[in-house]
C-alpha cells in the first residue's frame, strides 16, 4: 500500500481558461435511474441486516429507464404509454433456507421514492416497474463471505475526488438544488423535477442554460407559459446574481419555438414520460456533478453494495477526505484525491491513496505531508463501517 501526498500541479480551476459544469436534477432520466437503484441497495441491506445481521452480496447497478409516450396540453394531457423501468442486478434471494422478498422491497422502494420526488407521476399507471436480478457468481459471493472484520475489495477499481468546489461548480449546484426546492414547487407547481443546468464559463463570462420541464396541467396557454418562464428566470437570475462573480446569462427551455406553439411542456414534469431515456451511471458522479474539467471517475456508483464494492466505496470516500483535508488544514487551499483498490485486497489497503493539496504558501513543508499522511491513515480505519453512512443516507451519490 502507498500512501503519498503530493503538490497539486494542476493548474488551479479558478485560474482555467474555460471550465464546463453540468448537473442532471432529481427528475432527469439517469438521475431516476441512479436514485432507484441506490434506494433498492439501502432497502435489501437493510432487510439483511434486520433478518440474518448482516448485509448479503448484491450489486444492482444496472438499470434503463425506455419512455413512454405522452400527449401533453395546456391545462392538461395524458400519459398514453407508460414508462417502462428494468432493474437489473445480482442479489441473494434466498439464505440459511429462508425466502428473501426482493420483488415486494423492490416495488414498495421505487414507488415510495417515485411518489416522494416525482409529484406528478402517477406511479400504478404511469410507469412499468421490473425487476431481474439473480445470485450473484460463486466467486464474488464467496469473496464477499470471507471478508471478516475489514471486507475484501470485490473489484479493481478507482475513486477520485476534490475539493472545493469552483465558483460555478457550486452555482449550478445550487441552482438546481433551488429549482428543485420544496419552495420552488409550491411556488411554482408548474415546474417540473426533470431539470439540467449546464455552466459554461470562458474567461470571466458565464452562461447558464437550464432545460426544465413544464407541467402542462398547471400552464393554461401559451401566454401563461412565457410568463411563468420569465417568472422562474428571474430566480435564477437573482440567485447567481450572489454566486457568480462574473457576467452571466441565463437561458431556459432556449430549444423554444414560442411563435410555432412549440414549448417544453410534459404530462408528469419529466421527460421521461415520452422524451428521453435513462440509465444508472450516465448522470451525475459521486459529488453531484459532471465537471469534464476535473479528474473523474466514468464508475456507475449508484446500487452497488455498500461493503466492499469499492467502484462506490472509493469514489465517495475520496471526495469526504478532500473535503475534510481543506478544512482540516488551514494552509491547504484544495485538494485532490485518488484511490485504487485491488480485487481480494482489505478495502483498508488500496494499492495508491494519494493527496494532492496546493497550499497557500506555494510549497508543501514536509511537516505538513507527514500531517496529511498520518491523517490519511486514520481515515482508512474508517472504512470497514462506511456502509452504515449509506444505510443511513449520510452520503450523497447523485
Amino acid at each position: 500500500m502507498e500512501i503519498m501526498v503530493n503538490e497539486n500541479n494542476f493548474l488551479n480551476q479558478e485560474a482555467l481558461p474555460v471550465e464546463i459544469v453540468e448537473r442532471k436534477g432529481i427528475g432527469h432520466p439517469d438521475t431516476i435511474s441512479d436514485a432507484i437503484s441506490e434506494e433498492y441497495s439501502v432497502e435489501i441491506s437493510k432487510f439483511y441486516m434486520e433478518n440474518f445481521g448482516k448485509i448479503l452480496h448484491h450489486n444492482v447497478d444496472k438499470a434503463l429507464l425506455i419512455a413512454g409516450k405522452a400527449s401533453p396540453v395546456f391545462g392538461g394531457g395524458k400519459v398514453d404509454e407508460p414508462i417502462t423501468f428494468y432493474l437489473v442486478g445480482r442479489v441473494i434471494t434466498e439464505y440459511k433456507g429462508k425466502s428473501i422478498p426482493i420483488e415486494d422491497i423492490y416495488l414498495r422502494t421505487a414507488k415510495n421514492w417515485l411518489k416522494n420526488n416525482i409529484k406528478n407521476l402517477d406511479v400504478e399507471n404511469d410507469i412499468d416497474l421490473k425487476l431481474i436480478v439473480k445470485p450473484g457468481s460463486q466467486d464474488l459471493v464467496g469473496l464477499f463471505e470471507s471478508s471478516q472484520d475489514v471486507p475484501l475489495a470485490n473489484d479493481t477499481s478507482f475513486g477520485v475526488g476534490f475539493y472545493p468546489l469552483s465558483k460555478i461548480e457550486n452555482a449550478v449546484l445550487k441552482i438546481e438544488n433551488y429549482l428543485n426546492s420544496n419552495e420552488m414547487k409550491e411556488e411554482h407547481p408548474e415546474l417540473g423535477e426533470d431539470i439540467k443546468v449546464m455552466g459554461v464559463r470562458i474567461g470571466d463570462t458565464v452562461k447558464i442554460t437550464v432545460a426544465a420541464a413544464f407541467v402542462s396541467k398547471y400552464v393554461k396557454s401559451i401566454e401563461d407559459y412565457v410568463e411563468k418562464k420569465r417568472q422562474i428566470h428571474k430566480k435564477v437570475w437573482d440567485l447567481a446574481k450572489n454566486l457568480l462573480p462574473y457576467e452571466f446569462s441565463v437561458e431556459i427551455n432556449s430549444a423554444d419555438l414560442v411563435d410555432s406553439g412549440i414549448v417544453y411542456i410534459t404530462v408528469t414534469g419529466i421527460s421521461g414520460e415520452s422524451g428521453d431515456d435513462g440509465q444508472v451511471g450516465r448522470g451525475n458522479r459521486a459529488n453531484g456533478l459532471i465537471t469534464p474539467y476535473r479528474p473523474m471517475s466514468l464508475e456507475a456508483v449508484a446500487g452497488k453494495n455498500p461493503v466492499s464494492h469499492v467502484g462506490k466505496i472509493y469514489n465517495v470516500f475520496a471526495n469526504e477526505v478532500a473535503k475534510r483535508i481543506v478544512e482540516r488544514y488551514d494552509e491547504v487551499e484544495d485538494s485532490l484525491v485518488y484511490m485504487v483498490s485491488q480485487i481480494g485486497k482489505p478495502i483498508t489497503e488500496p494499492q495508491v491513496f494519494e493527496v494532492r493539496v496546493r497550499t497557500k504558501s506555494g510549497s508543501l513543508s514536509n511537516g505538513l505531508k507527514s500531517e496529511i499522511k498520518d491523517s490519511l491513515k486514520e481515515y482508512l480505519d474508517e472504512l470497514p463501517g462506511i456502509w452504515q453512512k449509506f444505510l443511513n443516507r449520510e452520503l450523497s451519490i447523485y
